[in-house]
């Protein structure tokens, strides 16, 4: 059976929340209309004229893509122009178009992580702080016998992590109490007889981002009609989300030894560098894109390189003259997001048993060439 084209954006949007997008982001549905079956979905970075080819080609109806292809108000859409050109043709073959950009970029297992992950660094955090993932606190009360059925629920829905730990929660044995009125169905008991049970209090904790998904797990197997459950705000620090990613190499290396790296592991044929080729280095800050303002927070975090994009002749002599090394691999980079995003997606989608197909572009938008 085929994903529905809201299901798909579900999906898309527990990896990468429309909340986490930095304020006026052109992020969402850009183009088309998501009131359809979803064939086959299309990850690229850009949307030009041979990505929208490609998708026509594998019966893609729905591209996912990082940069968008509609960033300032129209003013018109005439169609013998090089835009008009491309909405025509996505337009006229049902093809839309989602743009996951900034809130990509910000989410856990998105674009920054996968860059961080790619060169092997550990202890990672954000660049620059936006967003703090609020936690709650879910208590549910189970049937002795379903307890672990619902724990496992909300586990897989991602509670009961603290810090590097998984899978924490707590529970007390006590007796429920109930009297199933006229029109119920209980699971236990019958209408009009107090029934008391033997009752597990089942607690856990979850990123307030999670809380939605995590509720509906536990509702989906818990056995009640009726399910007994609460819901705390927590006075506690939750997990910083934000922009950039700045961790640890598992040991120090030559710079030119990083470069090799960064090379092989973004596919990149070159990299420009500011520093000491000598120099070991082994605190990474990383940030997908355009990266040259984030020299000063590269600096504050004790990094000693940033990998970024884009970097300008003034900023590359700041940055010199503070200390800090520059490996700049292009903002290019960015298209390593085509295989992350498309095993996600992939995964759960066949979790669901959809026939819904999902693909890499394998279009090369790099608009330069090394000569």
């Amino acid at each position: 059976m085929l994903a529905k084209g809201p299901h798909v954006i579900q999906l898309m949007e527990e990896l990468a929340p429309k909340h986490y997008a930095v304020p006026d982001d052109k992020i969402g549905l850009q183009l088309g209309t998501l009131s359809k079956e979803i064939k086959n979905v299309l990850i690229a970075l850009d949307v030009n004229d041979e990505v929208a080819d490609e998708a026509i080609r594998i019966g893609a109806n729905l591209i996912i893509a990082h940069h968008a292809i509609i960033f300032r108000p129209l003013s018109h859409l005439q169609t013998d122009t090089v835009a008009g050109r491309l909405y025509e043709k996505l337009i006229k073959h049902d093809i839309a178009v989602y743009i996951a950009h900034t809130n990509l970029d910000v989410a856990v297992g998105g674009v920054n992580d996968m860059m961080a992950d790619a060169i092997g660094l550990r202890g990672l955090a954000p660049l620059e702080r936006l967003h703090t993932d609020k936690l709650k606190k879910i208590v549910v009360f189970v049937p002795e016998e379903h307890l672990e059925p619902v724990r496992q629920a909300l586990f897989k829905a991602g509670a009961g992590s603290i810090g590097a730990y998984s899978h924490c929660s707590f529970h007390t044995a006590g007796v429920g109490s109930f009297l199933p009125e006229a029109g119920s169905a209980p699971f236990i008991g019958t209408q009009g007889k107090l029934e008391h049970v033997n009752e597990v209090r089942l607690e856990t904790i979850v990123p307030q981002s999670l809380e939605k998904k995590a509720i509906q797990a536990m509702l989906k197997v818990h056995p009640y009609e009726e399910v007994a459950y609460d819901v705390y705000t927590l006075d506690l620090p939750g997990r910083s989300l934000g922009l950039g990613r700045v961790g640890k190499l598992p040991e120090p290396m030559a710079l030119d030894a990083l470069c090799e790296l960064v090379k092989a592991a973004y596919n990149v044929p070159a990299v420009r560098l500011v520093g000491d080729k000598q120099r070991l280095v082994q605190k990474i800050a990383v940030l997908g894109g355009s990266g040259g303002r984030y020299v000063k927070h590269a600096l504050f975090a004790g990094a000693d390189v940033l990998i970024t994009g884009d970097i300008d002749y003034h900023t590359a002599q700041d940055a010199e003259a503070a200390g800090l090394c520059l490996i700049d691999p292009g903002h290019n980079v960015e298209k390593i997001l085509k295989h992350g995003v498309a095993e996600y997606l992939r995964g759960k989608l066949q979790e669901k048993k959809s026939a819904t197909g999902v693909f890499e572009s394998e279009v090369n938008t790099e608009p330069f060439q090394f000569v």
